[in-house]
Parts: C-alpha cells; structure tokens; sequence
C-alpha cells in the first residue's frame, strides 16, 4: 500500500488540507474557511478534525506524518508560532505539540513560503533542479530559498525575506522601517498604490491596473514597468549572491508576466553578468495555490529520508 503524507496549508482566511502520497498524487483535498474568533486552540481542534476526516476518507493505514504552512515566524525546534500578522492569537502558540495531542502522528511546521519554494521543487517548476528561489507575490513580497533539496533557514528562521531587499535607496517608505523596499515597488500593494498615484477613477485595485494596463492605457503599463525594474534588480542581487539555477515567481500578479516581464529581465541581463553567460532561468512557479500544500506534505516524507541517512 502506498505511503502517504498530509500537508495543511493554514492561512488567514483559508484552511486547506491535502493528503498526497510519495508520489506527489493528491488523494483527497479540503478547504474551508479558517475562523479565529475563538482563539487558536479552536483552530487547532478544527485543523485537527479536518486531518481525521481526511485520512477517514483516504483509509490507508501508512501516514507518515504532517506537514503544515504558517504564515509567520516560526520555532522550528520547539514547534511554536512565534508570531503571524495573518494568525490572530497564535503569538508563542505551541501548534505543534497541540496538534499532536489530537493525532499522535509527527507534525513538521514550516513557514508557508518556505513549503511552497519546497513543493515547486518537488513537484512543480523546480522538479529537476535541488537549488531554488522562489518570489512569491501578493499584498507583500515574501519567498523561500532551497539549497541542496532544503530550505535555508538562516539562524533564525528568517531567511529569504525578498520583499525587504533594498531595490530603490531613496524609494517609497516600508512599514519595517526601510525605504525602498522591493515590496514597496513590486507586490499587488504597489500596483494599486501607483494607480492611486496615476489618479485612475474609481476603486484602484492591482486588478483595476492590471485591466487598464492590458486595455492599452499609458500610465498603467508605466505602473508594471517599474514594477518589472524593481523585480529586475532585485533577481539581479539575488543571482548574483547565490548562483542558483532557477528562480520562480508566483502570486496574484502573474497574470500581468507578459506587462512587468520584458523589464525585468533587462534590468537582470544589465546587472548580472551570472544571468547572460549561463543557463541560469527566471520563470512563473507551476502549482499555484497548491505549491504550499505540495512542500507541506513533502515534509515528513524528507524527515524520515534524513533520518534514515543518519541512521546509516
């Protein structure tokens, strides 16, 4: 019987829950709404009750664990939410043991970013490579880095923070306390503050933009232009510094690839010399939305792989 695993992607609207075996075939998927009123210990029983309904359904007996996505800072060791903008309560939450009162199964927790950087590389654009970036866009710029089939970490959990690379020393202030930050410039936040600024008509959305631009208006191809150069200059530094193989984007603003994308790689092919004289590739992420279900799943499958090398 095929092993298999259980990814929960935990977001601040959404709780998704897949199970996929070691082949990366999903067997059962589930989304419904997370609700926070009644503080974490709630959403845990929830997430709980989800996993149960999904293993019920899948009736094989080989789960080797779960892997679950947290938008936040996360205690890898210790298994606690530190802190999430996104997650109301769960500040110093102790997810992990919580959850495995109700399962008595293995739970990894990963930064939701980071599981989906992992998922690409498992199953999506990355399949063939063990060396990654992965850009993910949306409200912010946040993102995940894999060496060696891993994610990096740094010593603290935070690396691969993109949206807070300097793109433009004197650009627009960012709520970490930086100028210029490239999320500040090239997140679906961005767009829609540029349309502000353009003085389009009526609720300005990335979206909004994103029509304008595609419809032929001037100043919304201006918008993803510049939103092209800051990604631009960003990949730069960042294919400069780890020359890596492949580096993906994913995120809401994708579908505007075709606007943003010719600047960007003129900028990458002016400030990195890496870029124009090797196969190096910049390319959109493949699974979407799922990528943080895939890298959550594909969790406990690489711990037991690690464990048993040790045990070797």
């Amino acid at each position: 019987m095929s092993a298999y695993s259980i990814g929960v992607d935990l977001g601040g609207t959404n709780l998704r829950v897949a199970a996929i075996d070691a082949d990366g075939q999903i067997l059962d998927k589930v989304s419904v709404r997370a609700v926070f009123d009644d503080g974490p210990q709630k959403v845990v029983t929830d997430i709980v009750d989800v996993i149960h309904q999904v293993r019920s359904r899948v009736g094989l007996p080989d789960l080797r664990g779960v892997g679950m996505g947290v938008p936040g800072f996360i205690d890898m060791d210790a298994g606690v939410v530190l802190g999430s903008a996104n997650l109301p309560g769960f500040q110093d939450f102790p997810v992990r043991d919580e959850m495995q009162k109700g399962l008595g199964t293995p739970i990894i927790l990963e930064n939701d970013a980071n599981a989906a950087a992992l998922g690409e590389m498992w199953m999506g654009a990355g399949k063939n490579v063990k060396d990654l970036i992965l850009l993910t866009l949306g409200t912010g710029i946040g993102g995940g880095i894999v060496s060696k089939g891993k994610v990096l970490h740094g010593f603290t959990g935070m690396a691969g923070e993109f949206g807070h690379m300097t793109v433009f020393p004197d650009g627009n202030p960012c709520g970490c306390g930086n100028c210029g930050c490239l999320e500040k410039h090239a997140s679906a936040t961005a767009i829609a503050a540029m349309g502000r600024m353009m003085h389009f008509k009526g609720e300005v959305s990335a979206k909004r933009v994103y029509e304008l631009a595609v419809a032929g208006n001037d100043r919304a191809i201006l918008v993803f232009e510049s939103m092209g150069r800051a990604l631009g200059i960003a990949i730069a530094s960042l294919i400069n510094i780890f020359n890596f193989p492949l580096y993906l984007l994913t995120g809401g603003p994708l579908p505007a690839w075709d606007l943003f994308a010719p600047k960007m790689f003129e900028e990458v092919n002016r400030r990195s010399f890496t870029f124009c004289k090797t196969g190096t590739r910049i390319e959109k992420a493949a699974l979407g939305a799922d990528a943080g279900l895939y890298g959550a799943a594909y969790l406990p499958f690489q711990h037991e792989r690690s464990h048993r090398a040790i045990a070797k």
